[in-house]
């Protein structure tokens, strides 16, 4: 099966595109890197010839409200368009739990929006809403940071390696469509406050955790299960502590 991965050279787009290789298939990793341009429509005809499945794990290179909407409307507007001209069978999406309890928030709005487009499509399609990776730890923490005191809420919390949202997306995109949404977790639940506090530690990151109700994530208050899955979620394998100590 030909699997073509937008973002296929970012974090998660890199392990997928491995994973479907050692499973047998064509895995095609495009992004400008690689002469595909979804905002311009550089190289989609030519990368989509032949493609059974598109997965669009690409991000925004900015997060300003304006400029990650943009980017996501036009992005997956010109991806669909070429990809129902090359006759792509499977939509595959990866966006954020929670995104729908934020709407005031600009990156999760645009997610919406991005969303709402692929829904409208007449390409069968999934979406894979994660949870925050392990990856993204220290930059959760540098935006959380005042005075150099990392303000966290003391929220519900499960946050995900990047190697099980790969194997996960990758499921989904080798199956059959969904034609809606799947939810992926961590195996492990935290207050985020404290999460915080014992993974900077881990990391030797000398910033004090402040816990703090009102605290903002990415500029949205949140409510106790505002970042977490509701029940019957799939959850990875690979615990934080493992994860740190590689």
């Amino acid at each position: 099966m030909k699997v073509v991965v937008i973002g296929g050279t970012g974090l998660i787009g890199s392990k997928l595109v491995e994973k479907l290789a050692e499973q047998g298939h064509e895995a095609v990793a495009a992004s400008p890197r690689t002469g595909v341009n979804t905002l311009t429509g550089e190289g989609l005809a030519e990368v989509l010839r032949g493609a059974q499945v598109v997965v669009d794990v690409s991000n925004s290179p900015s997060f300003e409200r304006a400029a990650v909407l943009e980017f996501f409307e036009t992005s997956t507007g010109n991806l669909l368009a070429a990809e129902a001209a090359a006759g792509v069978g499977h939509h595959v999406a990866l966006s954020v739990v929670g995104t729908e309890r934020m709407p005031d928030n600009g990156y999760f709005a645009a997610k919406i929006a991005q969303e709402r487009l692929i829904e409208k499509s007449p390409i069968p399609y999934s979406l894979v809403h994660a949870t925050q990776f392990f990856e993204f730890v220290r930059g959760i923490a540098d935006e959380a940071t005042t005075g150099g005191e990392v303000h966290i809420a003391p929220v519900l919390f499960r946050p995900v390696a990047g190697d099980d949202v790969a194997a996960a997306v990758g499921r989904v995109a080798v199956g059959t469509p969904l034609n809606g949404r799947t939810e992926l977790a961590g195996p492990e639940q935290f207050r985020m406050d404290e999460f915080f506090r014992e993974a900077l530690a881990a990391l030797d990151d000398p910033r004090e955790v402040v816990t703090d109700e009102h605290a903002r994530y990415f500029g949205s208050e949140l409510t106790e299960r505002s970042l977490v899955p509701a029940d019957g979620a799939t959850l990875g394998r690979i615990r934080y502590s493992d994860w740190a100590a590689r």
